[in-house]
């Protein structure tokens, strides 16, 4: 068999592997995390691996998936649940507000969901900030599209742009990419994105669409006096969750303006580390948010107990993305498709996010689209002449938001939220996020040519 045909052959198996998954989860109903084991074992079986060989490389690459993506979703959790609990959240929200006027109100939210999604995950983001869309909707008698779409906006840049959060960081770490050349490709490509996928869409489409929230919902909301006592000053919740930003940026710098054997350096690669830098974080928020209001540490500890009940799914789908990347390149998956990239000509920048937008279209989740691309692209990323790996892990972050659709809990959730029909969800939230993946890949392609 010639090397053509055994890359075609093998690339063959790797689509029968995705099509599994793909249908084993909207077809069949079944737990992305076993879907990911099925259709791993159909490529490592299919690609000539024994079948120990296939458990041996899935154990492999599950381990080494969670040994370091897996204790930073567990982190970053753990800031979010500390940071809504202690009235942190409302703390930031409410301080940006009040220095907003009418005309700012989408700005301020577009800041305030970049803010506060930095270490949580976007469901979570949202029902953290519906009350705040709706609240400030009513007392401004605007629009609630108008408000919530920037707010939206904000938490799906940072789900699949800017790390730290989890998202960004699988494909980094799949991908070997530098971290702080990730993030700061991922603030020029995410900013441009929001303002114009955010505040100027919301205005616009605000205009045309105007759903009815839950008339409960919202009176809910305006009742409600549920507030924790004594929250954190704004300085310090704000200084908290960018403390894992700040200190992997300061990594970044010294790694460029400081020689290796520097001491310094030794100490800011250190703390600037991605587990380090979340863990301090973590830390000063159970300072800053638990004991120093007055919250026994029996409490606080409660808290990051519950942070890690409603993750275990997630942790699980990423670790058996990890495993399904492993079978990839074990057998030999990667290396053909990063061949068959290589003569098309065509930018595996584009290639990495047609392959995201693919896997998201198909079975609705921004995880699986991520973990399974970023296996297909990696040997890309390491060939000698391959193109930069922290632009393809954007690329591939910005595949896995297009078009969120029926089969993504995210548009369900925004629908029933907002009161919208199925024909207003899709003119705004599936338009959204559509239009969130395009200028993204746009400005990343240009970053690329440069």
């Amino acid at each position: 068999m010639s090397s053509g045909t055994h890359d075609a052959a093998l690339i063959g198996w790797a689509l029968a592997g995705i099509c599994a998954i793909v249908l084993t989860i909207t077809r069949f109903k079944l737990h992305p995390f076993l879907a990911l084991i099925v259709g791993s074992g159909i490529v490592g079986l299919g690609s000539g691996l024994g079948a120990s060989d296939v458990i041996k490389s899935f154990e492999d690459g599950f381990g080494a998936t969670l040994a370091s993506t897996g204790i930073l979703v567990a982190l970053g959790t753990m800031l979010g649940k500390l940071l809504a609990a202690s009235g942190g959240a409302d703390r930031i929200v409410e301080t940006i507000l009040s220095r907003a006027g009418q005309r700012r109100l989408p700005w301020a939210m577009a800041l305030i969901a970049m803010v506060v999604g930095i270490p949580l995950f976007f469901e979570v983001g949202v029902v953290l900030l519906m009350p705040v869309v709706f609240l400030m909707a009513r007392r401004s008698n605007g629009s609630v599209v108008r408000v919530g779409m920037p707010a939206l906006a904000g938490l799906s840049v940072m789900h699949g742009l800017v790390a730290p959060h989890p998202g960004p960081l699988i494909a980094i770490a799949a991908l070997g990419a530098d971290l702080g050349r990730a993030m700061a490709y991922g603030l020029l490509v995410a900013i441009p994105t929001l303002v114009i996928g955010g505040p100027l869409f919301g205005a616009w489409i605000g205009r045309r669409v105007s759903p009815d929230p839950p008339r409960h919902l919202v009176d809910q909301f305006e009742r409600a006096t549920e507030r924790a006592q004594d929250p954190p000053p704004f300085a310090v919740a704000l200084l908290t969750v960018l403390l894992p930003v700040v200190l992997m940026l300061g990594k970044a710098l010294a790694d460029i303006a400081l020689a290796a054997e520097n001491g310094i350096r030794r100490v800011i690669d250190l703390l600037g580390h991605p587990v380090t830098a979340m863990l301090l974080a973590v830390l000063v928020a159970s300072f800053a948010f638990g004991y120093l209001r007055g919250v026994s540490r029996k409490e606080v500890a409660r808290l990051l107990g519950e942070s890690l009940e409603p993750i275990a799914g997630i942790i699980m789908v990423i670790g058996g993305g990890g495993g399904f990347k492993q079978l990839l390149v074990a057998g030999g998956v990667g290396d053909a498709i990063a061949h068959a990239a290589i003569k098309s000509q065509v930018s595996p920048l584009l290639v990495g996010w047609l392959i995201a937008v693919g896997i998201r279209l198909a079975t609705g989740s921004a995880t699986v689209a991520t973990v399974t691309a970023s296996g297909l692209m990696a040997p890309i990323a390491h060939q000698p002449a391959g193109t930069n790996p922290a632009l393809l892990a954007l690329a591939i972050g910005a595949g896995s938001l297009f078009l969120s659709h029926v089969n993504d809990a995210g548009f369900w959730m925004v629908k029933e939220y907002f009161g919208m029909s199925m024909g207003q969800t899709f003119a705004t939230w599936s338009a959204m996020e559509t239009m969130l993946s395009v200028i993204a890949l746009v400005l990343i392609l240009a970053l690329g040519a440069l």
